[in-house]
């Protein structure tokens, strides 16, 4: 990677800083893997606020007013990405060589073409985690496993990133993106659903919420501890 920074540190612009964008960010400035650039949200308030986060970077108001940069992440959320691409494929700071990368882990790195097409190379990286809290995400980050798929010379520079932060990397088949997402969502997104309806069905029993939840909390963490241990067909309770 050739980069635009003293000292060989290699230079970040963050285009959509949003929980995992700052999360994200904010670690790889801490490890000096990257060195922050511009950061532009949708928003100048919100991408000053992403820069305080990150104590580090510029705030930008437009593509074309980010810095020169080796790797882009593309933060933004799933339904923008390809608008978001196009426009910094458009904008002329985009170089040949660069690296572009989004972390959703329901779409391919396909979606970035228009950024090939301008001689960068693309990358999906999906952190199996919940950032639903940046702060107290950048300090339980370190072992969350890490989906990765695109081009060979992206991977080359995003492993090695998220290696520094401790992410557990492993290969994804983009074609089977879909699928790999719809795991995760149903592992987990279900999982919230259900303990919402567990608490509705004890409240229409006469129990307050409250109790419900101290409840549910130790059967809750006891099954999950089951499953993990003894695996799923064992941990179903007779």
């Amino acid at each position: 990677m050739t980069t635009t920074s003293a000292g060989n540190v290699p230079v970040l612009n963050i285009i959509g800083g949003g929980k995992v964008g700052k999360t994200l960010g904010y670690l790889w400035r801490e490890a000096g893997v990257f060195r922050l650039g511009g950061v532009l949200n949708r928003s100048q308030a919100s991408s000053a606020e992403a820069v305080a986060f990150l104590q580090g970077g510029q705030a930008v108001a437009e593509m074309a007013e980010l810095p020169p940069a080796d790797a882009f992440l593309l933060g933004c959320a799933d339904n923008h990405l390809a608008d978001c691409c196009a426009e910094l494929a458009a904008s002329g700071v985009l170089r040949a060589g660069n690296s572009v990368f989004h972390c959703s882990g329901a779409l391919s790195s396909a979606l970035l073409e228009p950024a090939r097409e301008v001689g960068a190379h693309i990358a999906s990286a999906h952190p199996v985690k919940s950032f639903a809290d940046p702060r107290r995400a950048v300090q339980d980050f370190a072992g969350t496993f890490c989906g990765m798929e695109g081009d060979a010379a992206a991977l080359a520079v995003l492993q090695p990133a998220f290696a520094a932060i401790g992410a557990r990397c492993f290969a994804l088949n983009a074609e089977h993106k879909t699928l790999y997402h719809t795991a995760s969502v149903i592992a987990c997104n279900y999982l919230v659903a259900l303990q919402e309806v567990s608490l509705q069905t004890f409240g229409q029993a006469g129990v307050g919420r409250e109790l419900a939840m101290q409840i549910l909390e130790p059967i809750v963490l006891g099954t999950v501890g089951n499953i993990f241990r003894l695996g799923t067909a064992q941990a179903l309770t007779e």
